[in-house]
């Protein structure tokens, strides 16, 4: 029996107090300022399973839009060095494997590319989901399994990213109408900074995460270099897409069954962070040493273990 719910889940990652939190805060039915003085132990705000799919065996693939012209060859090397190395610490990924049920986790990434794909001042979410098709034709994801895979669109410096279809059109489903966000303030020049879901290519779920390139007005800027805050971005949407790839179908549906771990009261993993660190982005941004001795930036993500969120140096305790 398909279940329907009444808000619209949280997939994207939003800037503390900023217009576009308080947005999808009010459309998810959650707070947009949770926990505004400090982090003390929250379990009204722990994450849910809900019996959806989970990724325990992650899988995921740089994509670099607007071809090598429009990146910095020291951006692409650094991002790709740190997102395989915070995804695959052993401190970190005890925080995500509290999430598997006692079994072992991993994540591969595959090598990445540039896309030779033309990119306007903004790119729509018809948009980003069309380039991930093509993608996931093109033979992107190689053999892996799709239902294990995550493509990660990079969008270059400057581009602006709308959580809403290019045509204008409000919604792909009667119930994603009714929770639709004003597109406005779902742009990444009102603080988002990228958002997950999942397309269909011939019956199958191919997921994805796309981001911006964090600077200026644009996106979330919590670090001194822009390809730090993609990684902190990314790591977010990575951490979400494994814990609960399937939202981007919920949000479509508004069958509740195919959630993973989710909070009612805050999001997903890496949502309920964001939404309790105020107007100190700092507080949940942060480069941490790694168990190899490199120091990375990394967005901190929500443990039930410890009721808030868990840097890698107290989860390896």
């Amino acid at each position: 029996m398909t279940s329907k719910i009444g808000y619209r889940p949280l997939n994207v990652v939003l800037r503390p107090q900023s217009p576009a939190l308080d947005a999808y805060a009010q459309q998810a039915g959650v707070s947009s300022d949770a926990i505004a003085t400090g982090f003390r132990p929250h379990p009204d705000l722990d994450l849910t399973f809900h019996g959806g799919h989970i990724i325990k065996d992650l899988v995921f693939v740089n994509r670099y839009l607007g071809g090598a012209a429009a990146w910095n060859d020291s951006d692409r090397t650094n991002i790709d060095s740190a997102l395989e190395k915070v995804l695959t610490d052993p401190g970190l990924e005890n925080i995500i494997a509290q999430y598997f049920f006692g079994q072992p986790i991993s994540t591969t990434m595959l090598p990445s590319q540039f896309i030779n794909h033309r990119v306007g001042r903004r790119l729509f979410k018809d948009q980003a989901e069309a380039l991930v098709k093509e993608e996931a034709a093109s033979g992107a994801l190689r053999d892996t399994d799709p239902a294990s895979t995550v493509l990660c669109l990079m969008l270059p410096r400057g581009v602006v990213l709308v959580d809403g279809n290019s045509d204008g059109s409000e919604a792909e489903s009667p119930h994603a109408k009714a929770v639709l966000v004003d597109d406005d303030q779902a742009d990444s020049k009102h603080g988002l900074g990228g958002y997950h879901g999942s397309v269909n290519v011939d019956g199958q779920s191919v997921y994805y995460a796309v981001g911006v390139y964090s600077e200026g007005d644009n996106g979330i800027v919590a670090f001194d270099k822009p390809w730090k805050n993609v990684v902190a971005t990314f790591y977010h949407e990575l951490c979400e897409a494994r814990t609960d790839p399937d939202v981007g179908e919920v949000i479509r549906t508004g069958n509740d069954r195919l959630l993973g771990w989710y909070s009612e009261n805050a999001g997903e993993i890496g949502d309920i962070p964001m939404s309790l660190a105020g107007g100190d982005l700092s507080s949940v941004m942060q480069e941490v040493k790694l168990e190899d001795g490199s120091i990375e930036p990394i967005q901190l993500q929500w443990s039930n273990k410890v009721h808030g969120p868990e840097g890698p140096d107290s989860a390896s305790n």
